[in-house]
């Protein structure tokens, strides 16, 4: 398998440094295309259509390929890849049942191949303001393919507009679906990882009350108050998730390893938090801190004992970095992801999300605040 990069700021840049990338001779048949919202990905499919691409598709809250990374843009990742080794599954949910769509995905891949790998791109939001169950379709899909099923992607952004986001294929897209990448591990190498890097801070308390969404009381005691006050932070109207939920994050406790949750924003009479995604009563958590300055540091060790243990060379990598991240760590992201790029010295794309999918610990997991990625390499 040969993959190469390309990005542009237009369908015309896409379409010069399609040809350029394959004026040698290269003949990709797949394309992994993460792209702004405020670009025509109409325009942009048609153009790899044209050349006999199959394309997997999601809109972004920015974007970036290997030393490049931008808002408002289009980076595409091309696969040489044997047709008989992957497919493309399509799922629009609208007026459907999540679990029924994700039953239907998990069978069909298992139809297709006897141990499938997973790269999926949801919707985050719809134009409808429908807030895509990560956790859910996570759950669903294990219970068909299992526990350990290995599944990297993100859920697409629309550049912070919460207007609606989109996953697409070469003709058919949706504001509320699933795009997956299907790739036959028989034939295909998937390994990854999904990391937060904050830090907890205090002992393990229980959610006591929570609902549609809205966290009302951790110990008994009301949730805004004690976060508050708790992590030494003033109440405020304007800018609550920007000033103080984006660095500030939960740590949810499971078997495994902890998964993050975000505080959006805060209603003082009710006394609540409303998270990104919801967790139930009975949930074990920490508060979080904010990450040093040794965060990309940490990542990339990780990434390299990874790369280390797997005694063998990438030929593409993806990344699906959670658009918080970028607005917490700032310049901080742009070394996080030329460093993974450098470690694995492979073509790379990937974008900003409105949540992450990822193996940590050897559990499928879904995410906020984190980045997840993965490496591919033909057997």
């Amino acid at each position: 398998m040969k993959a190469r990069s390309i990005k542009g700021n237009s369908p015309g840049e896409i379409q010069a440094a399609l040809n350029n990338s394959m004026a040698d001779g290269f003949k990709p048949t797949l394309a992994i295309v993460f792209i702004s919202i405020r670009q025509d990905r109409n325009a942009v499919c048609k153009i790899l259509s044209n050349e006999g691409l199959d394309v997997l598709g999601a809109t972004s809250c920015g974007e970036f390929t290997n030393d490049y990374q931008e808002q408002g843009s289009a980076v595409i990742l091309l696969l040489d890849l044997n047709r008989e080794y992957y497919t493309i599954l399509f799922e629009d949910i609208h007026d459907r049942n999540l679990g029924e769509a994700a039953t239907h995905l998990a069978n069909t891949a298992l139809q297709k191949f006897n141990t499938p790998a997973f790269i999926v791109c949801s919707t985050g939001t719809s134009v409808k303001g429908e807030i895509f169950d990560g956790q859910g379709f996570v759950n669903s899909l294990e219970k068909v393919i299992g526990p350990h099923v290995k599944m990297y992607g993100g859920m697409a952004g629309d550049d912070y507009s919460f207007s609606g986001s989109f996953v697409f294929t070469n003709e058919k897209s949706t504001d509320e679906g699933i795009v997956a990448l299907i790739l036959d591990e028989d034939k295909v190498s998937v390994t990854g990882m999904a990391i937060s890097g904050w830090q907890p801070v205090g002992t393990v308390k229980t959610v006591t009350r929570s609902e549609d969404g809205w966290l009302y009381t951790i110990d008994d005691k009301p949730a805004l108050d004690m976060y508050l006050r708790y992590l030494g932070k003033q109440s405020t109207d304007t800018k609550f998730y920007e000033e103080v939920g984006l660095f500030y994050p939960f740590q949810v406790i499971d078997a495994t390893d902890p998964v993050m949750r975000t505080p959006m924003s805060m209603n003082k009479d009710d006394n609540a938090l409303k998270l990104d995604f919801p967790i139930p009563a009975g949930t074990k958590l920490q508060f979080s801190m904010p990450p040093d300055f040794d965060i990309v540091e940490n990542v990339l060790e990780k990434a390299t004992d990874l790369r280390n243990a797997q005694k063998s060379d990438a030929e593409a990598l993806l990344i699906f970095s959670c658009a918080g991240r970028l607005n917490a760590l700032g310049p901080m992201t742009k070394m996080e992801n030329d460093g993974l790029s450098e470690i694995w010295k492979t073509p790379m794309v990937g974008f900003f999300t409105y949540g992450e999918y990822g193996t940590a610990h050897g559990k499928q997991e879904f995410h906020s605040t984190t980045i997840s990625w993965a490496v591919l390499k033909e057997k």
